[in-house]
């Protein structure tokens, strides 16, 4: 079985970049996502679309934003691949001190049903007690 992203509109808007939705998905006059459904319709040539990250989806979310309520990002950051060299004449980093595993307890099991007595010491099963 191949997996494979869905051929969707919304998959060619770029994250946190504001752009008019007319241009994007053309259609009827709907309305900003902030002003509500209580709101007039409005053009899609006055709205703007805004593709919001999301923490549980990788495509993210789109909202319509009018003039208004149109959210305002900072200028995009540009990623650089690779590593950069340490600029002349400056002190290198120390690495950084690396942490022990944590080794936890084995705990006691009860010899009748071999599961986890309590803190406390008792089989919470058959009431065995060490």
């Amino acid at each position: 079985m191949r997996v494979v992203s869905s051929a969707d509109w919304r998959d060619g808007i770029p994250f946190e970049t504001p752009m008019i939705v007319a241009d994007v998905a053309p259609g009827e006059p709907t309305r900003c996502f902030t002003c509500g459904s209580a709101a007039e319709p409005k053009p899609r040539t006055e709205l703007w679309v805004v593709k919001h990250r999301h923490p549980n989806d990788h495509g993210g979310f789109v909202r319509f934003y009018c003039a208004d309520h149109r959210p305002v990002f900072a200028a995009p950051v540009t990623e650089t691949v690779g590593r950069s060299r340490p600029a002349p004449n400056r002190e290198r980093r120390a690495p950084a001190a690396r942490r022990e595993p944590v080794v936890e307890k084995q705990r006691e099991t009860c010899p009748n049903c071999f599961v986890e007595v309590t803190a406390t010491g008792e089989c919470g099963m058959c009431g065995w007690a060490a």
